[in-house]
């Protein structure tokens, strides 16, 4: 075994079962984007359900100070891709070039949304951008789950169950933010958005059942004896069996058990994801990911120089949910208008 000067093996992988174990990452980057991304995107979405200006600012005050850092985990998610599966990288954002030109907008157009309504103390404007974030807010999370489902069930080209995982994605964010909402509010106002979360709860689930339909009834790259399998049966329904159990939290007013069970739902999701794609991991190209990865010294030293720092991220995010754990009070951070 051929070594360099920092003792980092060349020609074989630390441990054998490396790039599973960066496939591993890659999906569990993917899944902390979906989960805590997720919860922002139905806060915009459900920003326009409150006529009141306090209420207003009460919902972009919950998630100010977390929803840069929740963007964090697409450019990890990005970064992993590049690093470890650059052949997969390539053709996914070549063969989708529009969609993620698409997405890079309605990002912008979110991004600076809440910068901008902040900026007149007018009413009239504080409700076109409001408009603007509700737009970015319900289009960033539908085309994202486009791209995901293209890459799974696409040949190069939009799909039916492209468009249901998009619907999912879309579902799943409103249902995360409400659960949210419901745990950073008190009060009505926690009452109505645990409400709004029961309801997207019971429509995330249809939109799952219209993806594994239409993915089974068209069978894009062979999916369909998958979609039977045992390990499919058994996301599935854990997946019912957490918001089942999520809808008794929120009755029993347990709003912190109700939004562990949907951060579970969405690491389900991207669980599902990963399956279907293992061991191809770009059905279109037909590579698997034995033939995606990156060389053993190229894939070693991002092991060594990586993995710390995403531990570190890990951390950090468990320090600032902790910081800003409980209920929100009016004046608190962003979106107060100073």
């Amino acid at each position: 075994m051929t070594t360099n000067p920092l003792f980092i093996p060349v020609d074989t992988y630390l441990v054998d079962s490396l790039p599973e174990v960066w496939f591993g990452v890659l999906m569990f980057a993917l899944a902390m984007y979906v989960a805590l991304d997720g919860l922002d995107f139905g806060i915009g979405m459900l920003l326009p359900t409150r006529e009141s200006e306090d209420e207003r600012e009460i919902l972009l005050e919950a998630f100010g100070p977390i929803w840069d850092a929740n963007e964090v985990w697409l450019v990890a998610f990005g970064t992993i891709l590049l690093a470890a599966f650059p052949p997969v990288y390539s053709a996914l954002l070549s063969q989708n070039y529009l969609l993620v030109i698409a997405i890079l907008f309605v990002l912008i157009l979110r991004g600076i949304a809440p910068e901008l309504r902040e900026q007149q103390d007018d009413r009239t404007w504080k409700r076109r951008w409001d408009q603007a974030f509700f737009a970015g807010s319900l289009l960033t999370p539908f085309l994202l789950g486009v791209l995901v489902g293209t890459w799974v069930f696409g040949a190069g080209a939009l799909s039916l169950p492209s468009l249901f995982v998009g619907l999912t994605v879309v579902t799943l964010s409103l249902f995360a933010g409400a659960v949210f909402l419901a745990l950073k509010t008190t009060g009505s106002l926690r009452d109505e958005m645990a409400r709004y979360g029961r309801l997207a709860a019971g429509g995330y689930l249809v939109a799952v059942v219209a993806v594994l339909a239409t993915a089974f009834a068209t069978n894009p790259h062979g999916v369909r004896s998958t979609i039977l399998s045992g390990p499919v049966a058994a996301i599935v329904v854990t997946s019912i069996v957490l918001v089942a159990a999520g809808v008794v939290f929120s009755l029993r007013g347990r709003d912190r058990a109700w939004f562990l069970s949907t951060t579970t739902v969405a690491f389900l999701l991207v669980a599902f994801v990963g399956y279907l794609l293992y061991p191809v991991v770009y059905p279109t190209t037909g590579l698997t990911l034995r033939q995606a990865i990156v060389s053993p010294l190229a894939l070693n030293v991002t092991t060594v120089l990586g993995l710390p720092v995403l531990v570190v991220v890990l951390l950090y995010f468990r320090y600032l949910y902790s910081v800003f754990a409980g209920p929100i009070e009016q004046g608190d951070g962003y979106g107060t208008g100073h």
